[in-house]
């Protein structure tokens, strides 16, 4: 048997091909974009762009929440943590007050494709949109979404990557708001959208809430994901998402491992989660590298992806050596959720039988280059 460094293995992982299905576009935005975008607009920051992006820090919600729960949630904050902390949601919504035209849209979503090709190797991506802000409510919806097909058109190009968009429902909004936003995306169909998935804090809205929505969106034959069991500790709001909303799969979903009938019916029915181990709650990655080991000993079928990347910030090839490194999971494993990420993404059949060979050829001569 062949064998190879640490460093040799860390190319590895960084080089074998890999699908990004939990990702969102604003949190891809690089540091240095967002300094130039905000200097541009004059933006009024509280610090250096790239500094606020180096020290942000959710802070944890009511640790009563989190009491007795499995696997213990920490209570405090831990070794490392900025003295000044710049949460997640407002970060992002300086990005956001800083991007007015097509191109700046068309600009963070080519490098969003481009940064995950460069550092992680990723062959297929999904991000996540949020709703029409008004600094782009000129280009009107389709004028926002052919701007973000611009990116991934020229990612595909460029990259010999593919790519889709899921449309974020913003959970704290009401069920008659996230209604109207899948009509006005079934009523304005574009090949690159082709699901929804609720996002937001857990606690901001209980999944029950959009039901309507996701019965539209199901019967205009797009799929649906949902942000479950993350913030909320308890496993019922994952059986809503699979029952009630109609979900294809389940972004976090750690908090499943709270009951132990909700874990052997989504072992039993491979429900697919997209688990990270980098959140922007410093505190809480730990015990998500506890939760996601936790998952994959109980037989979940755990996907690997980078969520925000630019603001953690992770890649999604860190997120996979953390899994070989922490967690020791063998290359093995690390392959066949690789390749799980393929049966999981929201293609074609067609594309998804071409990704799989694709996938399968390229592991093939990784193996032999490193292994034989």
């Amino acid at each position: 048997m062949t064998t190879i460094t640490d460093q040799q293995l860390h190319s590895y992982l960084q080089r074998m091909p890999k699908t990004d299905l939990h990702c969102h576009l604003i949190g891809t935005v690089r540091a240095s974009t967002f300094a130039e975008l905000a200097q541009r607009e004059n933006l009024q920051l509280p610090d250096d762009a790239k500094r606020i992006f180096q020290d942000i820090n959710s802070m944890p919600p009511d640790p009563a929440l989190y009491l007795n729960t499995r696997i213990p949630v920490p209570q405090g904050r831990s070794e490392g943590e900025p003295e000044v902390s710049y949460s997640l949601f407002q970060a992002s919504k300086w990005v956001v007050e800083c991007l007015r035209s097509a191109e700046d849209l068309t600009r963070i979503t080519y490098e969003a494709f481009e940064g995950a090709h460069l550092t992680s190797s990723t062959r297929h991506l999904e991000l996540f949109f949020d709703a029409i802000s008004p600094q782009t409510a000129h280009l009107g919806y389709n004028g926002v979404i052919e701007a973000y097909a611009d990116g991934i058109r020229m990612a595909e190009r460029d990259f010999g990557m593919t790519g889709r968009m899921i449309a974020g429902i913003d959970r704290s909004q009401s069920g008659e708001h996230a209604l109207s936003l899948v009509r006005q995306i079934v009523d304005n169909p574009n090949d690159y959208v082709v699901g929804i998935g609720l996002d937001n804090l857990e606690t901001a809205g209980p999944p029950e809430r959009f039901e309507a929505a996701y019965k539209l969106a199901g019967a205009a034959g797009l799929k649906r994901t949902a942000h479950s069991s993350e913030h909320a500790p308890v496993a019922i709001n994952t059986v809503t998402c699979l029952d009630m909303l109609g979900c294809d799969r389940i972004d976090h979903g750690y908090f499943v491992l709270e009951d132990d009938a909700v874990v052997e019916r989504c072992r039993d029915e491979q429900v697919a989660f997209t688990g990270v181990f980098t959140t922007s709650r410093r505190s809480w990655r730990p015990w998500r590298r506890a939760s996601i080991k936790a998952m994959l000993d109980a037989g979940l079928n755990v996907i690997l992806a980078s969520d925000d990347p630019g603001m953690f910030p992770t890649t999604l090839a860190a997120e996979y050596q953390i899994a070989s490194d922490q967690l020791g999971l063998d290359r093995e494993k690390l392959r066949a959720m690789s390749m799980a990420g393929v049966e999981a993404a929201w293609v074609p059949a067609g594309e998804k039988a071409a990704m799989r060979a694709r996938f399968t050829a390229d592991f093939d001569a990784l193996e032999r280059e490193f292994f034989a």
